[in-house]
């Protein structure tokens, strides 16, 4: 069995970590390899990357580019040390966030050049697209509202204004009408269950799982 990356994405508090993990264990149950990760985050550098970008700073703000690159520095790491490798041993992989994000939120959310952000993806990348992404789809006012009563507290991206959130959300729904054989939509507003349900249901088809 090849290898195959498959990408949650979605605003803030979407659901994408439970959803993962419960798709981790229903794969493994089936016998397929599974490797869970995130961006950024997905490495040893990733994580220092990591607290650069999502750590609150008054004094010393992250200007916008800056931001957009150390995404892409994140990613190049991860791709070249995490995915490629894993998908080259059949792994299945399950990645938190990937090009999309940066698309919807520096692209749609910041309103950075966005061919500047697709020659960053095509160079972090080295071309590795998802074989699928899935899209958790919740009311933005929703997903903050479970951010907040996590009682983790919120990070540098989940404090940026509502309207911010609201063209990402835009961003993404826009990503999901052009990619319509990529990018599939969940509604991320039914029970943790039924949202795992549904996407048990869309790996089965686009991966060719057995029942």
């Amino acid at each position: 069995m090849g290898g195959k990356l498959i990408v949650f994405e979605g605003v803030e508090g979407c659901g994408k970590t439970s959803q993962m993990q419960l798709c981790s264990e229903w794969l493994e149950s089936l016998g397929v390899s599974v490797v869970l990760t995130r961006e950024p985050g997905g490495t040893e550098l990733g994580l220092h990357l990591r607290r650069l970008l999502l750590e609150k700073s008054e004094d010393k703000p992250v200007a916008e580019v800056t931001e957009l690159l150390l995404y892409a520095a994140d990613r190049s790491q991860h791709v070249a040390q995490e995915l490629k490798p894993n998908l080259a041993a059949g792994k299945y992989i399950l990645c938190d966030r990937y090009t999309d994000s940066t698309i919807a939120y520096q692209g749609y959310g910041r309103g950075l050049n966005m061919s500047l952000i697709n020659q960053l993806n095509n160079i972090a990348t080295g071309g590795l697209e998802s074989d699928l992404t899935i899209w958790l789809d919740v009311d933005v006012e929703v997903g903050l509202s479970r951010k907040r009563g996590d009682g983790v507290g919120l990070d540098r991206i989940e404090q940026e204004a509502i309207a911010f959130h609201r063209r990402v959300q835009q961003g993404y729904a826009e990503l999901a009408a052009s990619y319509p054989s990529r990018i599939v939509r969940v509604d991320g507003s039914l029970s943790k269950e039924a949202v795992q349900e549904v996407i048990q249901g869309i790996l089965r088809v686009h991966l060719h799982l057995a029942r």
